[in-house]
């Protein structure tokens, strides 16, 4: 518990830390974080996960190399709308997340919904209609957000590397991208490095560790927690920036989106505890009745 705390604690308040480098535009704060993230990866898996190296092939570097690519859209679409004061609109795309992820289980593994999880996933897609219809808004950030992050977890899956090497590898490969985008702002005689201060530079470096810290902290929860209770634990990190937007940054929190958070509230309430009862029947001996 301890460990799924400090994962989804950090992601949840990780929204201050990238408005701290908003000195910075998005994607010379995703390039930093890829080049800083590289070098903590790389010692971890020099230090304890070498021997999983020799598993990497070149299809699992293709698919890799294709993860690596969500996971870069997906930064780069969230620290977007951190410094364009669209915060509430990323928690809008975590919460949906769990949901999006059981959809593309049915879709693409063959797990099939039971009628109460598609009541779920219906409760939030009445959500993000009603974000469209009342308040003209079409929720392209949070559904963005939601489905690069869940296509990426569903890849993840398939390809079935360690969480730290995998991630190590996609930035590995993402390195040359991001270090040659830094290049050329300096050339340009723009960005951090150039016109920045230590203290600057220092904060983007600290995006490395903010990035593995919490990831190491989620894989020792899942190695330790029952699934069904480590979901309860997801909710923590929109909910943090949900309030973070509303009570520190000052974000707008209109009638339709209160309408809209409630759909998906109501619909996460109703799919955690559907799993929760399921896993209970599953484990009862034959013959015994719940």
């Amino acid at each position: 518990m301890f460990f799924a705390l400090t994962a989804y604690g950090l992601w949840g308040v990780l929204p201050v830390y990238f408005k701290l480098v908003a000195f910075a535009g998005p994607l010379e704060i995703i390039a930093h974080r890829i080049c800083w993230a590289v070098l903590v990866l790389l010692l971890m898996i020099v230090l304890h996960r070498q021997h999983q190296l020799r598993h990497m092939d070149v299809s699992k570097l293709g698919w890799l190399a294709l993860t690596g690519g969500l996971l870069t859209v997906n930064w780069s679409v969230f620290v977007w709308a951190l410094l364009n004061n669209r915060m509430v609109e990323t928690s809008l795309g975590y919460y949906i997340n769990p949901l999006v992820n059981m959809v593309l289980g049915g879709v693409f593994l063959g797990e099939r919904l039971r009628p109460i999880q598609m009541l779920a996933v219906g409760l939030a897609a009445l959500g993000v209609l009603n974000e469209l219809i009342l308040a003209g808004v079409f929720p392209w950030v949070g559904l963005t957000l939601a489905l690069t992050f869940g296509t990426y977890g569903l890849l993840r899956k398939k390809i079935a590397v360690d969480s730290v090497v995998g991630l190590g590898v996609e930035t590995l490969i993402l390195l040359p991208l991001a270090l040659g985008y830094l290049v050329w702002l300096s050339l340009r005689g723009e960005g951090t490095l150039n016109d920045g201060n230590a203290a600057e530079i220092a904060l983007l470096a600290l995006g490395g560790p903010l990035t593995v810290i919490p990831l190491v902290a989620f894989a020792a929860a899942a190695l330790r927690l029952p699934l069904t209770v480590l979901g309860f634990f997801q909710y923590i990190a929109p909910s943090l920036t949900l309030l973070l937007a509303v009570f520190v940054y000052g974000e707008p929190f209109r009638l339709a989106q209160a309408v809209t958070f409630g759909c998906i509230g109501a619909a996460l309430v109703i799919f955690s505890f559907e799993g929760l009862y399921h896993q209970r029947r599953t484990r009862l001996p034959v013959g015994r009745v719940a």
